[in-house]
């Protein structure tokens, strides 16, 4: 919270910056008396206390508040849908029908649909918490020129507040004094590496967060050094805070597949009751049947006909796709959203450890003589070198000593780096700065051991002069040894007059994205024993090493399995944007690798952004307010997005995404509450069998609409036609009950365990616009309604024409019925014929089938449910033998439907 004379430098903050006047001056680009006089402060004593206490008084305290809503109301909420009204209508008509069982079970499912959307309400509100929490910290401030330990909670603008090595950065804040600060901004920027920060101010006026070196932000954490900064901003006025805004005003959106089952079940109830008023007005005009009688069968026909199946056979398809994604390390935390990355065609990933290792390493040697390509990823220490590109040797075999500037590179890696590694869980975990990591990795390949350093002296790395060095006893002789940035090191070398063709080597190794150390050294006295920085000069340059955080290969495996599935693959990062290219490249993310930046995005307005947001598969400098600007307008071209990531940074993105996937083990906990989906072992490789499932889901719950829909409009067409015909109706209202009660609990579920078809990851993304079902589907719907109720009516009139007992009649059409969905399953299992190769491939369709058999005995010859259904003993012929012709016929009919479709309207398998 700001003061209004202060509002014009802070709008920097990238959600005011499309606000902010264009003659605006950035924090960064002020000096530190402009800066205390904007924010009326003392760069020495900082705000006295009264002040202090005013700005606390009227701005409020440095916290994040989350408005809360009753758990009560979050659960009735989860109520106010059509799809719920739609169900709601039904229990209630069931429930007067006296059909008990299927009011509990239509009840059943509004009460778990609600329950669904109430854990994931709360799960986003959770989130916000997490968010919240990362302010509260203790920092020194100066005040009335006192040190004092505060609560971060009691900051105001103004303060001036000293920052030490492993503090957490209590707010956003301009530096005014960096003593070898760095700072660790991952949790905004999602790049590991800490910032060098400055105190100078900078001439840029437009900065990516993660270029401004001389502010620092909430919810960071201070690595190395100390500093002063003058707070510009608290609670939501932080970047943090932005961020927290940014999740909360996400709102929760139905995802594609629910809006296709909405609408589907709002059309399919709309035509229902339209047909049962139209029907009923019809039946009193050819005054067939009696009002009451009328009214029943009317009733019957609106009951059979409604597939009130759809909603548990779908979430019994989606419970099992989470199972099995579960088995693959995809955790799924909502039903739908195991269909959705199915739906998706773009993936927006992070590049730190989601596509590339996290574990910065050595892949290139320069010395005065030659270059070298060094082997292995990561900090395991397998690998070694090759020499000039031409000879490659394993590290255990080539004598690196024989270069004796290379000898000496590998010597100055191991005795300047602090970092340790340890092999913990199966894996390398490093303990210090990246960059020393890949030097004692490097020195590990070579020499087959830890460093063993006899330190006399060192000098921390210094954003003044940009080098570090350390003296130390080597071989029992003293040496002084320096590395830092190549230009700073080449001109306190012995070949600063060879520095332009240092740089042309240089620039092949940056326009590969490495970034480049410079390694020197030089034999002292050994009366040496402190290193003095401004008399260091006339070194021996040893060499260059290009350090990359390296591709995973099973990422680079995976973009190439999403791209042949028709899934685009988009790296948003807040790297630099060569480094992002760089990686890309490696990565094969696309034909052309094109790349924009953050600030380049912050320029554009959400119609410009749109318009070119298909152009670019890299966005780098990406703050969190740009990654929820991307995914918004890939939303608005009509993409299905998803959104990777593991950082604070990324949480309103994730939300945003029509389906977020967050990191398991190095993500934080405000990324997977955001997420919809969590990677339990971090391996974007994971996100293929996802996608591959989420695919298979959708064809076995696409299957099974198109196996409920013709069945249940066959029951209510057997009852529209015979009023039509004025006939007796052929089957009774228990006995339509039993159908759908016997249907819900086997037939229906045996596409669950129906496998994926051949060439699933080649067809590409569904349209998610086109709805659940093709014209080919709805024709398909029509003609085996028909076919079957036509059956059963046919054979119903045949019998009682010859004389036998209407039960006897109804008892053979309730099988012919249920035999018509028994064959019509096996033609709708698969594009196959069903005489072929995959005839048994689902096992437990049969197993099924086998348990509906046995029910349909049990009703047709126990006397118990012959009086409830009005079944009777009937024979083989009438019972069993003319149903399964009849299944036969409807098999005959629809396998001849399917090659037509397959082999001349729809070759391809495109669902239109």
């Amino acid at each position: 919270m700001i003061d209004n004379d202060a509002q014009q430098v802070t709008s920097e903050n990238t959600s005011d910056k499309d606000s902010m006047p264009p003659d605006a001056t950035h924090l960064w680009q002020l000096d530190e008396p402009t800066l205390a006089k904007q924010f009326d402060t003392d760069p020495e004593k900082g705000l006295s206390e009264a002040e202090a206490a005013r700005r606390l008084q009227q701005d409020g305290r440095n916290e994040l508040e989350t408005k809360r809503q009753s758990r009560f109301i979050q659960f009735i909420k989860q109520f106010n849908n059509s799809i719920i009204y739609i169900l709601a209508a039904a229990a209630v008509l069931t429930f007067f029908m006296q059909r008990y069982s299927d009011s509990i079970v239509i009840g059943l499912v509004i009460i778990a649909n609600a329950i669904i959307g109430y854990i994931q309400e709360r799960q986003a509100g959770n989130a916000l918490e997490r968010i919240r929490e990362m302010l509260i910290s203790k920092n020194f401030v100066i005040r009335d020129g006192q040190k004092l330990e505060l609560d971060a909670r009691d900051l105001v603008v103004g303060d001036l507040v000293n920052l030490e090595a492993g503090d957490a950065v209590p707010a956003d804040m301009r530096l005014i004094s960096a003593d070898n600060m760095g700072v660790q901004e991952s949790t905004l920027t999602g790049e590991t590496n800490a910032v060098e920060k400055i105190e100078e101010s900078m001439t840029a006026t437009d900065l990516a967060l993660a270029d401004r070196r001389n502010m620092v932000y909430a919810s960071t954490a201070v690595t190395s050094g100390s500093g002063y900064g003058i707070v510009v901003a608290t609670a939501e006025d932080t970047e943090i805070g932005h961020i927290q805004q940014s999740v909360g005003e996400v709102k929760s959106k139905p995802t594609p597949l629910m809006r296709n089952l909405n609408s589907l079940g709002f059309g399919l109830s709309i035509a229902i009751v339209v047909a049962a008023v139209l029907l009923f007005i019809l039946g009193i005009f050819m005054d067939t049947y009696s009002l009451p009688t009328l009214l029943i069968a009317v009733i019957t026909m609106v009951v059979g006909s409604m597939p009130e199946g759809l909603p548990a056979s779908t979430s019994v398809v989606l419970a099992m796709g989470t199972r099995q994604m579960t088995k693959k390390n995809v955790i799924v935390k909502s039903l739908p959203a195991v269909e959705t990355l199915g739906a998706v065609d773009i993936v927006n990933t992070d590049k730190t450890g989601t596509l590339t290792k996290n574990e910065m390493t050595v892949t290139k040697i320069l010395t005065h003589d030659h270059d070298y390509d060094v082997t292995g990823v990561g900090y395991d220490n397998n690998g070694g070198v090759n020499f000039d590109g031409n000879l490659k040797f394993k590290g255990k075999n080539f004598d690196w000593q024989q270069d004796d500037h290379l000898a000496w590179l590998i010597n100055v890696a191991g005795q300047t780096t602090d970092a340790e590694l340890h092999f913990e869980n199966g894996k390398w975990e490093l303990n210090g700065e990246p960059t020393d990591g890949a030097l004692t990795t490097l020195y590990r390949k070579m020499t087959g051991h830890d460093p063993e350093v006899q330190e006399v002296d060192s000098l921390p790395f210094d954003s003044a002069f940009r080098f570090s060095a350390r003296l130390a006893d080597l071989d029992g002789q003293r040496v002084l040894m320096v590395k830092g940035s190549p230009a700073t090191v080449l001109r306190l070398t012995d070949q600063a007059a060879d520095e332009k063709q240092w740089d042309t080597r240089l620039d092949d190794l940056t326009a590969d994205g490495l970034r480049v150390v410079a390694l020197a050294y030089q034999a002292v006295p050994d009366t040496m024993t402190e290193i003095d920085a401004k008399a260091i000069g006339g070194l021996t340059l040893a060499g260059m090493v290009g350090i990359i955080d390296p591709p995973r290969e099973e990422a680079a495996t995976a973009i190439q399995e999403l791209r042949q599935a028709g899934v685009q693959v988009k790296m948003i990062t807040g790297d630099h944007p060569d480094t992002a290219m760089a990686i890309a490249n490696k990565l094969n993310l696309a034909p052309q690798v094109k790349a924009i930046t953050g600030p380049e995005i912050d320029a554009l307005d959400d119609d410009q952004l749109k318009a070119k947001i298909d152009d670019y598969n890299v966005f780098a400098r990406a703050t969190p307010a740009n990654k929820l600007r991307i995914v918004r307008a890939q939303q608005a071209n009509d993409h299905v997005v998803s959104m990777t990531g593991d950082g604070v940074n990324d949480a309103p993105a994730l939300k945003q995404a029509d389906i977020g996937v967050a990191m398991g083990i190095k993500g934080t906990e405000v990324a997977k509450e955001s997420a919809d989906m969590v990677l339990a072992d971090d391996d974007f490789a994971d996100i293929v069998a996802a996608v591959r499932e989420g695919r298979h889901v959708f064809d076995n719950i696409r299957k099974t609409i198109r196996f409920l829909l013709p069945t249940s409009f066959a029951e209510g067409l057997v009852v529209i036609i015979s009023i039509l015909m004025g006939h007796d109706l052929p089957l009774y209202p228990t006995q339509l009950l039993w159908i759908n009660m016997v249907s819900a609990l086997t037939i229906q579920f045996a596409f669950i365990f129906e496998p994926p078809e051949a060439g699933i990851m080649s067809r590409g993304p569904r349209n998610v616009k086109a709805g659940l079902l093709s014209k080919l589907d709805s024709f398909e719907i029509v003609y085996v309604s028909l076919l079957i109720s036509g059956l059963g009516i046919f054979a119903y009139d045949m019998l009682t024409a010859m004389g036998l007992p209407n039960v006897v009649g109804s008892t053979m059409s309730l099988n012919i019925i249920i035999f018509g969905k028994i064959f019509y399953l096996f033609n709708l299992r698969n594009e196959h014929p069903v005489i072929s190769k995959y005839f048994f491939q689902n096992k437990m369709a049969f197993y099924i089938i086998g348990i509906l058999i046995v029910l349909q005995l049990g009703i047709i010859y126990l006397p118990f449910m012959q009086d409830v259904f009005h079944t009777t003993n009937v024979n083989f012929w009438y019972g069993w033998g003319i149903p399964i012709i009849a299944g036969i016929i409807v098999l005959i009919v629809t396998e001849i439907g399917k090659f037509i479709r397959n082999r001349f309207i729809n070759p391809n398998g495109i669902t239109e």
